[in-house]
């Protein structure tokens, strides 16, 4: 096997979805893509967690990756979140995106069916096999009940495509032993913003990150100051950053980032149900206030 595609190195915004009026709001949604670019963001995820994912359908999803990709226009890399609770529905949401134009699929563990390891091993074959882009995997069993074993990775990094793994697990001894093992088949990046340095220092490749959609040119510099052997300035970075980390995981994600947004004149303070608005926007405001953010 040859040596696996890097998708990109750094902090990777995890984007969320702005609606209006119950429909994506693509003028916000333009706002955002070019605020990240602007700000040094080096990749966007599409329709991740983060952007509401499970409440886009196929309709929308055939409209926001190509409005997306164009609106990108290769100046990074456009990574689109494909995974669901249905093999055969993942298959074919990864097929769309590689139609559409998109650089790599995350892939999150199938949520709620609880598969096991060998079920897993078979759901990620039939995904990967699907498409030639790279797959990165995205482990987070808070949400899906569900964490990738050992085994699982084993069999998965004899897949080329299957290049990375978005690790939002929240153990630092899991995360230690998942690069040593296989730090050398798959690229990981952290999942938890306030893993960012940690990861890097263990042989990470950086983050895809929930608090760049605020900050995206102080995740940047965050991931590449430490790149640069600036370990004082990427340590200063991090702590500036964590009462703000703190504050957007103080209700579920992503309503309190989204909120932030908000607050930040960028998006409309609009969710899809189940989820809901915030009841922490003077919290929120304050953090904010901190870092000069409004």
């Amino acid at each position: 096997m040859g040596k696996k595609q890097q998708v990109f190195f750094g902090s990777g915004c995890a984007l969320v979805t702005p609606f209006k009026n119950g429909e994506i709001d693509y003028e916000a949604l333009e706002e955002l893509i070019d605020f990240q670019i602007r700000n040094g963001t080096d990749a966007i995820i599409l329709l991740g967690t983060t952007g509401e994912a499970s409440t886009i359908n196929e309709n929308e999803r055939e409209k926001i990756i190509p409005f997306a990709k164009e609106k990108i226009g290769g100046r990074v890399p456009l990574i689109v979140g494909t995974g669901t609770n249905s093999t055969e529905v993942s298959v074919r949401y990864t097929k769309m995106a590689e139609s559409l134009g998109a650089s790599a699929c995350l892939a999150v563990t199938p949520y709620y069916n609880k598969a096991t390891d060998n079920g897993l091993i078979e759901h990620y074959k039939k995904v990967a096999g699907s498409v030639d882009i790279p797959i990165i995997l995205y482990n987070v069993p808070s949400r899906t009940g569900v964490n990738i074993s050992f085994k699982v990775y084993r069999e998965l990094a004899q897949i080329q495509n299957i290049v990375g793994v978005k690790e939002a697990s929240g153990s630092v001894s899991y995360l230690q032993k998942l690069i040593r093992d296989f730090g050398n088949d798959f690229d990981v990046y952290s999942g938890n913003d306030d893993l960012t340095l940690t990861t890097l220092a263990l042989g990470g490749k950086g983050v895809i990150s929930v608090c760049a959609n605020l900050t995206p040119s102080l995740m940047h510099q965050l991931c590449y100051e430490y790149a640069s052997d600036n370990l004082t300035k990427a340590r200063e970075l991090e702590y500036k950053l964590l009462p703000l980390f703190d504050e957007l995981f103080k209700e579920v994600n992503p309503i309190p980032v989204k909120t932030a947004l908000y607050l930040m004149g960028l998006v409309k303070n609009e969710f899809r149900l189940p989820l809901c608005k915030s009841t922490r926007l003077s919290e929120l405001e304050n953090v904010l206030s901190q870092l000069n953010l409004v």
